[in-house]
């Protein structure tokens, strides 16, 4: 008999819909969308310079939308001392195929002799909204 409950509870567990990422949303690394997706993380002195980097940066099909965060604090460490500025952010969503060519791109039209260009794949996210930048960034 014990067999016999353990069997029809499995098999009653087993049936229960369980809760999907992909219905929430979000995708998982099974549906082969994981990693081709980036995002870069990119400062400036202005937001004057951070509209024309994105501009060039979409028209070049570099990068699909670019998100400009027009006030940050940035606090480093720089020709031996530490500095604060005022900079404007930027965060551009692109394919990680591209990060290298995005990189290039900001160091020939960037100020700063040593601009910050970091990315991070993207593992999980909205479907629909990484297939929009693998439309918009071939």
């Amino acid at each position: 008999m014990l067999f016999r409950s353990s069997f029809l509870l499995t098999t009653f567990l087993l049936s229960i819909p369980k809760r999907s990422n992909f219905a929430m949303g979000e995708i998982s690394n099974s549906t082969g969308l994981s990693g081709i997706h980036s995002v870069a993380y990119v400062t400036t002195p202005s937001e004057d310079v951070a509209k024309k980097l994105a501009h060039g940066l979409v028209t070049e099909k570099l990068a699909a939308c670019v998100n400009i965060v027009p006030k940050v604090t940035s606090v480093y460490f720089w020709e031996g001392k530490v500095n604060e500025d005022n900079e404007a952010m930027m965060i551009i969503k692109t394919r990680t195929s591209k990060v290298d060519e995005l990189t290039d791109y900001v160091r020939k039209n960037h100020p700063y002799s040593v601009c910050e260009v970091i990315s991070m794949k993207i593992d999980n996210g909205n479907e629909p909204y990484l297939k929009w930048i693998s439309e918009n960034v071939p």
